[in-house]
């Protein structure tokens, strides 16, 4: 998308914002576009901020200093009630008392539509979440994944321009959650409505998002699409955060070069001084492994970087269900281990188990450097 192009479709824009309560800093200068009908995951551990910044552009939390623009209008000051925007929080927070039409009907009744009309937005709201005939029954009798689409759809109910989701599936168990989280992408790419949700979870960020914006200690730490943020992390702190990653201490060798022990690899290219103390840091699934039987059959065996291949002893071997976990040893490590996963193919034609020795390669392009101090 050209610079252009990506102005022309920029729905909310936060300009410099920061928001203090009393001496702690929650957010530090945050500055981040959205357009129109994206929808982007705040992500990042307890306390990084995220949650802040909804409440902020929501109005709840109004910020220290800075801006929040909303299709070119300046929302900065207004009250959540005049902002355009419907919210799903994590407690589902359902009026008890109230049917589930009358919940949904609940913030309809207050725009000047007449009964009729509300009647048919509530059924069609009622069918496009799944939930047809269930109109008539309380919130206690529906299961937890039936209320949060319920709250889904009193959100939407308004057209709204924008819609915030507070960790919304948090509360839900693994099978409902996963399931939910497919069904909330469908509904927001059918609806085209402008989406922010916050997670502390990964992997429904990396599912979910056409963009994440990883947060740490009230600063955004990457911005970029789930494959971005999880091939090509811009700091430790995310490369740590968004899935496994083994982080071994080494030395800049030069560019493209690292030297771990007193073995000199290459690397992905970075602006180290020769000798400088850093992070070598590669995915356990990006480990490859050497030996009769370790490529797909029919495929060649061929360790293409040299000074990248070494021998290793399997120390431990776990178990994970569609691949085994292995923690490697070898004397270029040191006292530090490495881990590497690999398919239960590869482990059954390698004939791996503890204290067997192997041969494996650290591919250049998949192995990185990060400043030692950030770990």
């Amino acid at each position: 998308m050209n610079e252009v192009t990506a102005a022309a479709n920029k729905y909310l824009s936060i300009d410099n914002l920061w928001k203090a309560f009393g001496d702690f800093l929650a957010l530090k200068d945050i500055s981040l576009d959205i357009n129109e009908g994206e929808f982007v995951c705040f992500l990042g551990p307890s306390g990084c901020g995220k949650t802040t910044l909804l409440r902020a552009i929501a109005g709840l939390d109004l910020q220290t200093k800075g801006s929040v623009m909303q299709g070119g209008a300046d929302v900065s000051n207004l009250p959540p009630s005049e902002r355009d925007f419907g919210i799903v929080f994590q407690s589902y927070a359902l009026f008890p008392n109230l049917t589930i039409e009358k919940n949904i009907a609940f913030g309809l009744e207050n725009t000047g539509r007449g009964k009729s009309e509300i009647v048919v937005r509530v059924a069609e709201l009622l069918d496009l979440v799944g939930l047809p005939d269930q109109g008539s029954k309380y919130p206690a009798q529906l299961s937890g994944g039936q209320q949060q689409r319920i709250a889904l759809a009193r959100a939407i109910a308004t057209n709204p321009g924008l819609l915030l989701l507070d960790e919304p599936l948090s509360a839900l168990d693994a099978k409902v959650r996963v399931h939910l989280r497919h069904e909330i992408k469908e509904l927001q790419r059918k609806l085209g409505v402008t989406t922010v949700m916050v997670t502390h979870d990964q992997e429904e960020a990396l599912s979910m998002a056409d963009r994440i914006v990883v947060m740490n200690h009230g600063v955004i730490e990457q911005v970029g699409s789930p494959t971005d943020i999880y091939r090509e992390p811009a700091t430790l702190f995310v490369a740590d955060f968004i899935g496994e990653m083994n982080q071994i201490p080494a030395q800049a060798g030069g560019s493209g070069k690292v030297k771990i022990g007193d073995a000199e690899m290459k690397s992905k290219p970075h602006e180290f001084a020769p000798g400088a103390p850093i992070v070598a840091a590669i995915r356990p699934e990006d480990v490859i492994p050497h030996g009769d039987g370790a490529r797909s059959p029919g495929a060649p065996d061929v360790i293409t970087t040299a000074e990248n291949a070494f021998e290793v002893t399997v120390e431990e071997m776990e178990f994970l269900g569609s691949f085994w976990r292995c923690r490697l040893k070898s004397d270029r490590f040191g006292d530090a281990a490495l881990i590497a996963d690999f398919s239960i193919n590869a482990v059954r034609r390698l004939e791996l188990g503890e204290g067997k020795q192997m041969t494996i390669e650290l591919p250049d392009e998949r192995l990185m450097a990060f400043p030692r101090a950030e770990g």
